[in-house]
C-alpha cells in the first residue's frame, strides 16, 4: 500500500508559480503511472498532469499545458507539479494519486490518494 503526502502549495498573486511535491511512503513507487488532479469548490475533480513511471510520457489538460510541467524523481519517490503563469482560475486543491487500470484522464482509475494541498490565485 503507498501513501502519499502532497506540500508545495499556498496563495500566490496571478502569473506567479508554486512548485507542488507529492512524497510517497510504501509500495514500489518507480512501478505506478502517477497523476496530478484538482478540485474547486463545487467542482468535480479534473485532471491536470500524468507521467508514466520512466518519464517518458507525460499528459496534460489543455488548461494548463504549456504551463505547468509534470517531472517524478523515483530515487526520491517524490511526484512534481511545476506550476507557472498562474490564473485564478488555477484555485483548486491539488491531488496526487497513483495510477491503478483505466484510463489516466479519470480518477476512478486511481488507487491511491494523498490528502491535498490548497492552491490559492489571487487577481
Amino acid at each position: 500500500q503507498v501513501q502519499l503526502v502532497e506540500s508545495g502549495g499556498g496563495l500566490v498573486q496571478a502569473g506567479g508559480s508554486l512548485r507542488l511535491s507529492c512524497t510517497a511512503t510504501g509500495g514500489t513507487f518507480s512501478r505506478y503511472k502517477l497523476g496530478w488532479f484538482r478540485q474547486a469548490p463545487g467542482k468535480e475533480r479534473e485532471f491536470v498532469a500524468a507521467i508514466s513511471w520512466s518519464n517518458s510520457m507525460r499528459s496534460y489538460a489543455e488548461s494548463v499545458k504549456g504551463r505547468f510541467t509534470i517531472s517524478r524523481d523515483n530515487a526520491k519517490k517524490t511526484l512534481y507539479l511545476e506550476m507557472n503563469s498562474l490564473k485564478p482560475e488555477d484555485t483548486a486543491t491539488y491531488y496526487c494519486g497513483t495510477l491503478g487500470s483505466g484510463s489516466l484522464y479519470s480518477e476512478r482509475s486511481y488507487d491511491y490518494w494523498g490528502q491535498g494541498t490548497q492552491v490559492t490565485v489571487s487577481s
